[in-house]
């Protein structure tokens, strides 16, 4: 497995993080369990959640299979650097209460201790806004963050979904106030959404913050779905989001393109993905969300995979970037 440090702390995490979303809605709690174990005997040492995980009236539920399986010991918990995340409303849906969502000082002090008892755990090593807050000022919100830091229950925090002018925003208060700030930034990141290149990376690249993009194969869009359509799946991938994307013909070219691109250098789409967002500046690790224990054997491939400068221009040539900033914003 290899390592690598998130942003300026002196965390040591896998290359690889391993998303739970999936954990509870669609893979039970003991298969759970075996993708956790599974993953930590690979070598993979950072785990990603979020209160809301588990959704609708089972907000919190993939934490409490977090906290179960640490609670099965055996140094689970101590070799983790675990990571979570709040914002969203944790009442069922169609009951928000005022102050049970955002950042404000008041929902941050409850959540995090909300998110602790589910997870089985004295602390937080990551905790990270799920979405910007444009009500509350990071005055309020950077205080909060350090009573928790002062009071053990967090080691840092992060950010996901930010754009490049609140990262800025949010280390520039941090740093008038004498605290460390932002230390990653969670955004969608991927061969087909690259604009995160423009501001977000930069931003972060600046500010010392570790990048750990979500969804890194566009929604199983990058995961062979021509291939898996030819074949009748009836996964993930012949549905929704990619079949909404599927149908539009300009993306379909560059999806069958990409897929025979990869198949001629006998190589598979959706490690082929992975292993492009590792080799960008910046990246800490793509969050990859296995159902299945195959799933997440093929991620592992990725980490080791060593695509060639060849390979990354043709997959340039068939996915453009926005290109450099400022010259990106050119009209």
């Amino acid at each position: 497995m290899k390592y690598t440090q998130l942003g300026r702390t002196g965390l040591k995490v896998s290359r690889l993080v391993l998303g739970t979303m999936n954990f509870g809605p669609q893979t039970d709690e003991p298969t759970s369990h075996g993708i956790l174990d599974a993953a930590l005997d690979a070598g993979v040492n950072f785990v990603d959640t979020a209160n809301v995980y588990g959704w609708g009236e089972n907000k919190g539920r993939t934490e409490e299979i977090i906290g179960t399986w640490f609670a099965q010991g055996g140094e689970r918990r101590d070799r983790t650097v675990l990571a979570t995340k709040m914002y969203g409303n944790m009442g069922a849906d169609g009951q928000a209460w005022p102050n049970h969502d955002k950042l404000s000082a008041l929902n941050i002090r409850r959540a995090v201790d909300a998110s602790l008892k589910r997870l089985q755990t004295d602390h937080i090593d990551l905790y990270q806004f799920h979405h910007v807050d444009r009500d509350t000022p990071f005055e309020e919100i950077w205080q909060a963050i350090e009573a928790l830091v002062q009071q053990g229950k967090i080691l840092y925090a992060g950010s996901s979904n930010f754009p490049g002018y609140k990262i800025a925003q949010a280390n520039e208060t941090a740093a008038r106030h004498g605290r460390v700030g932002l230390v990653s930034e969670q955004c969608i990141y991927n061969l087909v959404e690259r604009r995160a290149e423009m501001e977000v990376v930069p931003a972060a690249r600046e500010y010392g913050l570790g990048v750990i993009p979500w969804s890194p194969l566009h929604g199983g869009l990058l995961g062979g779905a021509l291939r898996k359509e030819r074949e009748g799946s009836t996964g993930r991938s012949a549905s929704g989001r990619t079949a909404e994307a599927l149908a539009d013909p300009a993306l379909r070219s560059k999806v069958e393109a990409y897929e025979e691109l990869v198949a001629k250098h006998g190589l598979e789409p959706g490690e082929v993905g992975l292993a492009w967002l590792l080799a960008q500046p910046g990246v800490t690790g793509p969050i990859v969300g296995p159902r299945t224990r195959d799933q997440l054997d093929s991620a592992l491939r990725a980490i080791d995979l060593d695509l060639t400068p060849e390979l990354l221009s043709s997959l340039d040539d068939i996915f453009p970037g926005p290109g450099p900033s400022p010259e990106a914003f050119a009209w």
